[in-house]
């Protein structure tokens, strides 16, 4: 039982950091531009094919350097040349701009690197346990992870709090012409923002890839939580974020390691289970069944009682 929970308390670490690593560039856009971003898990993915290539000819360690970069570049002129000229048109066609990049970046992917999986590995020198206790080792990778994003969260929480670049990037966003005035280029702050969101993506995609894979899908696969994430924490909120990252990656890994299913819980309590039919199917589901389904019940929960997520401004 305590390996159970060890492990679980472990992976459900890993996997909300790495949520948040993925969210925190979306929850920088937004708080800074008021943009939704439905192409931030597409540029995720490119970040893992970029640090993939690279990784292939001159090693891991530069990959990851110059990935998030070119995504970052990337991000930069998605801005520049295309989403300065929809936002002036209001949110829905920024959403139905953003929408469409998300599909012109999937396809790249697919035309240059193929529909299968590619064979992007961790590097050698943390092929290694970290530690291992109660018969549960800890990937040395998966420490370098967590340390690469509370880094991330503790950077971005001094820049944009304590920073003078924080104070005028804020003030960009309420007071755009007297922050002009003092002869500062809003246009630039606002495009070098969505890019470091998008650099952000892109680094979390260049860690990401060597664990959870480097396919055409990975998008998709965490496309959806990391709206789920900045929702319940928050729109725009970097600590809710971070705390519904957590949350999140807890409660999932838990679910998923859960061998209980709802009879077993009924008969706990003394209650039978019902006469054959659709009830009694569902009495016989797991919890580790309903674990993929956890977060977007904890969304829609979170929208009926607090709209604002756990630490936003602004209603979902």
């Amino acid at each position: 039982m305590s390996e159970l929970i060890l492990s679980s308390l472990l992976n459900g670490l890993v996997y909300g950091l790495l949520l948040f690593m993925l969210s925190s560039g979306l929850t920088l856009i937004f708080s800074m531009m008021g943009v939704l971003n439905f192409a931030h898990a597409s540029l995720y993915m490119l970040g893992a094919y970029f640090a993939y290539s690279i990784s292939a000819k001159v090693g891991y360690w530069p990959g990851l350097i110059l990935a998030p970069i070119l995504v970052g570049l990337v991000g930069a002129l998605i801005e520049r040349y295309g989403l300065r000229h929809v936002h002036k048109y209001g949110h829905v066609p920024e959403l139905i701009f953003t929408f469409g990049i998300a599909y012109v970046l999937e396809e790249f992917v697919q035309l240059i690197w193929g529909k299968s999986n590619v064979d992007y590995s961790e590097p050698e020198i943390l092929s290694f346990p970290l530690f291992t206790m109660f018969g549960t080792e800890f990937p040395a990778y998966k420490g370098f992870m967590l340390l690469i994003s509370i880094s991330i969260f503790l950077a971005l929480l001094y820049v944009l709090t304590k920073s003078r670049v924080g104070l005028i990037i804020q003030a960009a966003i309420t007071h755009p012409n007297q922050v002009a005035m003092l002869g500062h280029n809003v246009p630039f702050i606002f495009m070098a923002v969505f890019g470091v969101g998008s650099a952000l993506a892109g680094l979390a995609g260049a860690i990401a890839g060597p664990v959870l894979g480097t396919f055409p899908g990975m998008a998709i696969v965490l496309g959806s939580i990391v709206f789920v994430v900045i929702v319940i924490g928050g729109l725009g909120s970097l600590k809710g974020a971070f705390i519904a990252s957590l949350l999140i990656g807890f409660v999932q890994t838990f679910a998923v390691a859960t061998t209980y299913s709802f009879s077993d819980f009924f008969g706990m309590v003394g209650l039978s289970s019902p006469d054959p039919g659709l009830l009694a199917d569902l009495y016989r589901v797991s919890i580790a069944q309903l674990g993929p389904l956890l977060p977007y019940i904890m969304l829609v929960l979170m929208l009926v009682f607090r709209p604002k997520g756990l630490y936003g401004k602004r209603e979902a």
